[in-house]
């Protein structure tokens, strides 16, 4: 094998083998049995029995983690001498915080690492309260503006990178829904406390010469007991504080976990210009002689002594963090809470899809995946081989990726990653149909594969950076499920380039080379097209954006009726009841009915084995719903326990955002493909996309029956992606015909270079189609939703880069070639100009 193989062989498997580490174990092992076999101490053996003795026994001991937890706490039991394989700071002597942290270590690496979201795996729900206290003379209009705040600070905690997919909302006047997926708190007990602090961070001065237990307590101090941990065991010592604080964390603007020069860690923290002057002023005042007291929701977490004026805006809390402590610290003052929240309710909750709908949306994917394998292995046989090998570890890498963020896989994730192998798929169409034409010019196999890499090098590279763009700007300004798909979406562009350029390539240069591929066969769809396309430009440009016009009506006319509850709200209900109901029953019941946009989710309340049935209906729509379910389901034995009145699970900020995405996108991918192509092709890039929204929003509002829901915030995302890619391939084209026909009229370049990708551009279309398709057929409620409109996207995104972007960019230059070639400072040599040149 060649050098210029075993680097590309040597990347590609250390790639996927980090990303299929990350996989394994692909479900949740039982955390009794994995501890068995993570161990083979006779002795710790004999602890294990105990905790799952004491949790059969007890009724406060739900799991062997808390049955574990409490015998090593009681008994003063170091676990780490039962696992010296794992390595935990040598710094930490508290064992009651190694024991924490090793316990923690041993339930993560017995639980898969890719998380399923509450769509499909449901998890748990706790309902936060505010102190009634803490808002008693509050307006009732600042009283909502507070709760919102904290709700997207909670969000903000749990959903670092935006791909935990949780839910958050309000739930009355004062209560705040949580439901974070795939998670229970009988092997995480100290699940909640991260999420419920309130983060208040204080400076204050230590006096410099009273000491509690020999001096009377000074007039304004408090008397504070803070705790380090030494070698020699844990230090206590108490001090006078001062009551009120020199500095507050409300001026904190960042706050950064460090490691310092001692293997510790420590949070780093940055002011603001106020806060910057009130630190320069209390230290300046205690250099050399005072101790600055940190303290910490009410706890004296640290009081260092203050060296020297500390002026440049920057201070450090060291309070004998761990690592993980350290992270989690900064993470909460980086979303610090006005008020404390108490847990009113906590309850474990089933699925929000209904187990009919996830069974059918597998199957369904199944099919999809098939048929896709099925006809590329058909049109393009060794080569749909090769194709599907590096789509198979595309996959593969992005799931691995993602499982590193602790991400959740829900139908927002599920879309990013249908994208991914719908550019991935792409990407190798577009390198064997420029094979297939520099075969036809009579190039051996081996030079059609360096001129066809050659030539779909740009073509890849300008489609997948102008997505990466969307992703970047998602990342920077989305919060929720923007977020999570922006995020998901810029995995998948590194990876379908990598796999693209570097893998399909070393596997086709490798079956070349060693004679395994002679003939690079394949079918054609489409020979030797010749279609005028700008010949239909007015009328169809006509026909679409009249549809747009009698969509963006139709939204007016039901901008009522068209928001679901995950955007406005609803009504919640409580039901008890005496036999089980189906929930697909329960939303085959409301559609018939036709009752609205209804939910129905199974919760059992932790501490209890009483399951009960919660409803979600449209604001007015709850009592109506139980009646029809009661009327429906006699047997049931319906009985309402409790109604709440909930808030949106996608608030305003995640929706601005959203849109706002979606606009820098634009701007950015304008700016860029005017600097790659020029600027008449940015223009019509971009009015094909916003062409592409808004058609596929309208035809989707025009059909009877569908209302947006939070994952069709992904969908609509997901057009944008599949737009511009599908665009970027036709420009690239047109900027090509024009560099090899320098005498071409500017028309007859746009329909030579579209024939050349119409083929590719069907192809494309028909892939992504029997996946989405199949999602359309077989899927069930909101997945055939997501399917229904990608369906649109795709057909939409196909038409509009022949008849919207191209007719576009042929009016922007009025049909002159010479205006795209002088706009790009390429000023054009015909042949009458260089003959004229000649004979002088």
């Amino acid at each position: 094998m060649a050098g210029k193989h075993i680097w590309k062989l040597l990347l590609t498997v250390m790639i996927v083998a980090f990303s299929v580490s990350y996989l394994i174990p692909l479900e949740d092992k039982d955390f009794s049995e994995y501890l068995r076999g993570a161990s083979d101490s006779e002795e710790f053996y004999e602890l294990l029995d105990r905790a799952e003795t004491r949790m059969a026994e007890e009724d406060s001991v739900q799991s062997v983690y808390v049955g574990l937890r409490d015998i090593v706490t009681e008994e003063r039991i170091d676990l780490s001498q039962y696992f010296p394989d794992i390595n935990l700071d040598p710094s930490l002597y508290n064992l009651d915080k190694k024991n924490k942290i090793l316990l923690g270590e041993l339930k993560k690496r017995s639980e898969a690492k890719l998380k399923r979201g509450l769509d499909i795996a449901g998890g748990i729900s706790v309902t936060l309260q505010v102190d009634p206290a803490e808002l008693e003379n509050v307006e009732l209009g600042e009283r909502r503006e507070k709760l919102s705040k904290a709700i997207q600070i909670i969000e903000d905690r749990i959903n670092t990178y935006g791909v935990s997919e949780p839910v958050v909302r309000a739930v009355g006047e004062d209560r705040i829904e949580v439901q974070i997926p795939d998670m229970n708190t009988k092997d995480n007990p100290d699940l909640l406390d991260s999420i419920k602090k309130p983060a208040r961070l204080d400076f204050r001065e230590v006096h410099m010469t009273a000491v509690p237990g020999r001096d009377p307590k000074p007039i304004g101090y408090t008397a504070m007991t803070t705790t380090r941990d030494t070698a020699q065991g844990e230090f206590e010592e108490t001090l006078y504080v001062k009551n009120i604080p020199a500095l507050t964390g409300k001026y904190v603007t960042r706050a950064v976990p460090v490691q310092n020069e001692l293997g510790g860690f420590s949070v780093s923290l940055t002011f603001d210009d106020e806060g910057k002057d009130r630190f320069g002023a209390i230290t300046t005042k205690l250099a050399g002689r005072g101790r600055l007291a940190i303290v910490l929701d009410g706890k004296l977490t640290s009081a260092p002594t203050v060296q020297s004026a500390i002026t440049d805006g920057r201070g450090e809390l060291t309070g004998n963090y761990t690592q993980l402590e350290a992270f989690e610290q900064a993470n909460i003052l980086n979303n610090p809470l006005e008020f404390s929240l108490q847990i009113a309710e906590l309850y474990e909750v089933g699925p929000s899809l209904a187990a009919d709908s996830i069974n059918s949306a597998v199957f369904a994917a199944k099919v999809g995946v098939t048929c896709i394998a099925i006809f590329m292995l058909i049109y393009y046989m060794v080569g749909g081989i090769v194709a599907l090998i590096s789509v198979a570890l595309n996959v593969s890498i992005v799931l691995g990726i993602l499982a590193s963020f602790d991400a959740a896989l829900t139908l927002p994730g599920i879309a990013g990653i249908i994208l991914t192998v719908g550019m991935a798929v792409d990407a190798n169409i577009l390198i064997f149909e420029r094979i297939r034409e520099e075969l036809r010019e009579g190039k051996t196999l081996k030079a059609a594969l360096v001129g066809g890499f050659q030539k779909v090098f740009s073509t890849i590279f300008d489609a997948n950076v102008t997505t990466l763009l969307v992703s970047v700007v998602m990342l920077s300004y989305g919060t929720g499920p923007v977020k999570g798909f922006g995020l998901t979406l810029a995995i998948g562009v590194v990876t379908t380039v990598f796999c693209a350029l570097i893998v399909s390539k070393m596997l086709l240069e490798l079956l070349i080379e060693n004679e395994v591929l002679k003939k690079f066969t394949m079918l054609s769809i489409v020979r030797n097209p010749s279609a005028n396309f700008l010949k239909y430009r007015v009328p169809a440009f006509a026909m679409s954006w009249s549809i747009v016009m009698i969509g963006i009506f139709g939204i007016y006319l039901k901008k009522d009726s068209i928001l679901g509850i995950d955007f406005l709200g609803g009504d919640e209900i409580i039901l008890q009841y005496n036999e089980r109901i189906e929930t697909s029953d329960i939303i085959v019941l409301a559609e018939e009915q036709q009752l609205g946009e209804v939910s129905a989710q199974y919760i059992t309340p932790l501490g209890s084995d009483l399951e009960v049935l919660k409803v979600q209906t449209p604001f007015e729509q709850g009592s109506i719903v139980v009646q029809a379910l009661q009327t429906a389901f006699p047997s049931a034995g319906l009985e309402v326990e409790g109604e709440n009145k909930i808030g949106p699970s996608v608030g305003d900020e995640i929706t601005f955002n959203a849109m706002m995405s979606i606009g820098i996108s634009l701007a950015l991918i304008l700016l860029y493909i005017a600097f790659r192509f020029e600027i008449g092709y940015g223009v019509g890039a971009i009015i094909a996309t916003i062409h592409d929204i808004l058609l596929t929003v309208g035809v989707f509002v025009l059909v009877p029956g569908h209302q947006f829901t939070a994952p069709m915030i992904a969908a609509i995302l997901l057009i944008v992606g599949y737009s511009l890619n599908d665009t970027i391939v036709v420009f690239d084209r047109i900027r090509e015909e024009l560099q090899l026909r320098p005498t071409t009229k500017l028309r007859e370049v746009i329909n030579i270079a579209i024939n050349a990708v119409i083929s590719r551009s069907l192809l494309t279309s028909i892939t992504t189609l029997l996946a989405a398709g199949s999602l359309l057929i077989f899927g069930t409620g909101v997945i055939n939703d997501i399917a229904f409109t990608f369906t649109i996207g795709i057909l939409t995104g196909t038409f509009s880069s022949i008849f919207i972007a191209s007719p576009v960019f042929f009016w922007w230059h009025k049909g002159d070639r010479r205006s795209v070639e002088t706009s790009h400072d390429v000023a054009p040599e015909y042949e009458w100009q260089a003959g004229s040149k000649a004979s002088e």
